[in-house]
């Protein structure tokens, strides 16, 4: 998801270059909410993995 991220990033700024103003909106609109999303789901990964106890007990 980072990659995404980056890749609206990117066309972002290639899009504000060029003065398509639109475009570059619209591209750095998506990477923020791409760019916390797979931080919020970064979190909560890491929040379930530290409560939930994944090791295997011996019988």
């Amino acid at each position: 998801m980072i990659g995404w991220a980056i890749m609206f990033l990117i066309i972002a700024l290639i899009a504000a270059i060029f003065a398509f103003a639109g475009i570059a909106l619209v591209s750095a609109a998506l990477a923020k909410i791409v760019f916390f999303a797979a931080i919020a789901m970064f979190a909560i990964a890491a929040v379930a993995g530290a409560v939930y106890d994944r090791t295997p007990h011996a019988p």
